[in-house]
């Protein structure tokens, strides 16, 4: 329901993730705005086959298009008249005049404290680089990606288990608690906080320097560079992590540093053991 005295807002979301965009759904309506439309980029064919479109709509949301390129936000965005813009997880680098639409402007999910881990894999970079501290920035969206001003920005304790479906899970949790403040931030007009230049980072994707596992390396390493492609979405153009067990290669899913109840293969690393508790084999 609306709060007395504020003014609902008209609010598009830009995503291809359909979960992210219910929820972002239910929060924006919670706090008495309305979500009038939902954008998704249409996927290019990847390894495993053409993608069918329809399978990116959010169908909780009354209106969901696709956009067949990045030439069409722009009369997409206006058809909706938006207040405002959310984006997450969505793509392709937004034209300036899509980002324009909105009176309000247009803010982004960005999964790290920027701006350290500018880039495309933020979670994944924090694991493998060994930060203490996971965070959520929402920022507003310029030119250059990941630069904008910052409009909210939270952090949570890194755990040294977290999967990377942990981290995924924790930080949507953390971001959606935080819609709430950027979207009162944006309706007042706050431009937002500058980013700092000091602690900047900007990682772009794993590549297959980062795929093979050397088990000569100690177990936190092996550890983490298993954690860290936990984040990296599949299908995706290089296979990782990569380890040689009894003479095979196999991807590794998921390790243990310590000895778990059921079967798991030991192997030795660095300086002690480690347990692979989920593999698959690969070609």
């Amino acid at each position: 329901m609306q709060a007395m005295g504020k003014k609902a807002l008209r609010i598009a979301v830009l995503s291809n993730i359909p979960e992210v965009v219910t929820m972002l759904a239910s929060s924006v309506q919670r706090l008495g705005h309305e979500l009038t439309i939902s954008v998704a980029a249409v996927r290019k064919q990847s390894v495993t086959g053409p993608t069918d479109a329809s399978a990116i709509a959010a169908p909780s949301v009354p209106k969901s298009v696709i956009a067949p390129d990045k030439g069409s936000l722009e009369s997409i965005l206006k058809c909706s008249g938006p207040d405002l813009m959310l984006s997450w997880g969505f793509p392709w680098r937004i034209p300036d005049e899509a980002l324009a639409v909105p009176t309000l402007g247009s803010i982004n999910y960005h999964p790290s404290l920027l701006p350290r881990h500018r880039g495309p894999q933020p979670e994944a970079w924090t694991i493998r680089m060994g930060d203490e501290n996971f965070g959520v920035t929402w920022h507003r969206m310029v030119a250059e990606f990941d630069r904008g001003p910052i409009m909210a920005q939270r952090s949570t304790p890194a755990s040294p288990d977290d999967t990377g479906q942990d981290v995924i899970l924790q930080l949507t949790s953390l971001g959606l608690r935080m819609v709430g403040d950027v979207i009162a931030r944006a309706a007042a007009g706050d431009p937002g906080d500058p980013q700092p230049t000091e602690g900047a980072t900007e990682e772009g994707f794993f590549g297959r320097d980062y795929a093979e596992i050397d088990w000569s390396m100690p177990v936190k390493a092996v550890h983490d560079q298993v954690r860290a492609w936990g984040c990296v979405p599949r299908p995706y153009s290089v296979i990782g992590p990569i380890g040689k067990v009894n003479g095979r290669s196999v991807r590794v899913i998921s390790t243990s540093r310590t000895q778990p109840d059921g079967d798991a293969l030991r192997v030795e690393c660095g300086d002690g053991p480690i347990w692979l508790t989920q593999t698959e084999p690969v070609d």
